[in-house]
């Protein structure tokens, strides 16, 4: 499958051990311009074979799996710090299972039944390097984060003392990825570029040892300022 993308395409792998899930979901990518399906798997424990083999730049990542789950297929991808982008398969929108694969590295979630053009759309984001998160989804997934890990001292510690390494600009961009904004949003808002603010993310990564705008946002609504 992997031959039937073109140049420039977004390559896509499904990895969901439900045969209906991935046939629609090819036939999602199938009709959208500029993705391309490069590969499937059933489960987590054959993620690694089938990254290496169809290269993919996005995964669509089922979550619960029989043999190798998708929150470790999920660890084991972003462990070397150069895999694809992940965005987890759920059927709930937002339980621990999710929060975990975000802190592991996954650039967002959907659900299942969330409509075609609106997966197509966040698989181009995502590869953007963009969140795929609405900020009203954003903000159920964060009020579910304050309930948990966020409630527990060492944990907000840890990101208020992230937080404290940065500029006051970098503090307020900080804030409004924490609310699900994308680039352009943030611009607008904070009356800068969008260049500028590519270059105050790419910071951001760093400075709160980050791999992508989900685990920013995580940092700052640990801290509590959100």
């Amino acid at each position: 499958m992997s031959g039937d993308a073109a140049p420039g395409d977004v390559r896509v792998l499904v990895v969901d051990d439900d045969p209906l899930v991935r046939a629609a979901l090819a036939m999602v990518l199938g009709g959208a311009p500029g993705l391309a399906l490069v590969g499937e798997a059933t489960d987590g424990d054959e993620v690694p074979a089938v990254v290496a083999a169809a290269a993919p730049d996005v995964v669509l990542m089922d979550i619960r799996m029989a043999r190798v789950d998708g929150l470790s297929a999920t660890e084991r991808l972003q462990a070397g710090g150069d895999g694809p982008q992940v965005i987890v398969l759920t059927t709930f929108d937002a339980d621990d299972h999710v929060l975990s694969a975000l802190r592991a590295g996954a650039s967002g979630f959907l659900l299942k039944d969330t409509p075609p053009a609106a997966i197509v759309e966040a698989i181009r984001r995502v590869a953007d390097g963009e969140p795929m998160l609405s900020p009203t989804v954003t903000r159920r997934l964060m009020a579910h984060v304050a309930g948990t890990a966020a409630s527990r001292d060492d944990t907000g510690d840890r990101a208020r003392t992230l937080l404290s390494r940065l500029s006051e600009r970098e503090h307020e961009v900080a804030l409004a990825v924490g609310r699900g904004l994308p680039n352009a949003d943030i611009a607008a808002e904070l009356y800068m570029s969008v260049a500028t603010v590519k270059a105050h993310v790419s910071r951001l990564l760093t400075k709160l040892d980050a791999t992508n705008r989900v685990q920013v946002a995580l940092v700052v609504h640990d801290a509590g300022v959100v």
